[in-house]
């Protein structure tokens, strides 16, 4: 019994040393710190092309917008934090079309045709009631007959008219206080592409100059002259002064 109690005190005094000299025991090593996730940027501009198809009837006019690469201007003004309205013809609208008109338009005036239906400005509904007539689009001019459209109001509706058709706004699509797209039940035909440019006027004729009438007036007075200092005139004053002397 003693000589048990006397190997396991050795046995423990043994692991005692033994831990001592091992020291103390490592702290665990942390882990990596994480590096921060860089905080989003500002959102992009409005996908217009997402809002149409999300919209749904507006194929014609997407198809239009991209093989014209109008859509690239369109995000660019966004981009650039410009404001605009558009005005979206419906697929049954680019339909009601006369027969083979989209087709005749070259690719200059498809891109025309959309800018028509941009304006460079943003409007609400309640801002129609105060559009300027004629209403700048992006397309160019409102003189000569060029690019001119008249909006009005009666109510709630708002009426669009271009010299060729009349439309209507049928449809919000998408509003914020940058981009605002409207649904209209007829395509926007521009005036220039049916009625020629105003003939510009004629000068007017340059007015007759002094000289002139000076010059007229020495000719006169020359052949007068001239009547006085011819045989007859002379032998007038010859019977005039002859009867004066009988007398």
């Amino acid at each position: 019994m003693k000589h048990n109690f006397v190997s396991t005190f050795l046995l423990l005094f043994l692991q005692c040393i033994g831990i001592l000299a091992q020291g103390p025991s490592p702290s665990p090593i942390p882990p990596p710190a994480q590096a921060a996730a860089p905080a989003p940027g500002p959102p992009g501009p409005t996908n217009v092309t997402k809002v149409l198809e999300k919209a749904g009837q507006c194929s014609t006019f997407i198809r239009l917008l991209q093989t014209t690469q109008e859509i690239i201007q369109i995000t660019s003004l966004l981009n650039d934090s410009n404001s605009i309205t558009i005005f979206v013809p419906t697929d049954n609208a680019f339909l009601n079309m006369k027969a083979g008109a989209l087709n005749s338009f070259n690719d200059q005036q498809k891109s025309e045709l959309i800018k028509f239906h941009v304006l460079p400005q943003y409007f609400s509904l309640s801002q129609f009631q105060t559009a300027s007539n004629p209403v700048q689009t992006q397309a160019g001019g409102t003189s000569n007959r060029e690019f001119p459209i008249n909006i009005t109001t009666n109510g709630n509706s708002v009426n669009i008219t271009t010299g060729i058709v009349n439309a209507s706004i049928s449809n919000t699509i998408y509003i914020d206080s940058q981009l605002a797209i409207y649904q209209i039940d007829k395509v926007l035909l521009p005036l220039q592409f049916f009625v020629p440019p105003a003939p510009t006027p004629a000068p007017s004729p340059p007015k007759s100059k002094n000289k002139d009438d000076s010059s007229d007036s020495g000719s006169t007075s020359t052949v007068s002259s001239s009547e006085t200092n011819s045989p007859r005139g002379l032998l007038f004053f010859l019977a005039v002064f002859c009867f004066v002397y009988v007398s």
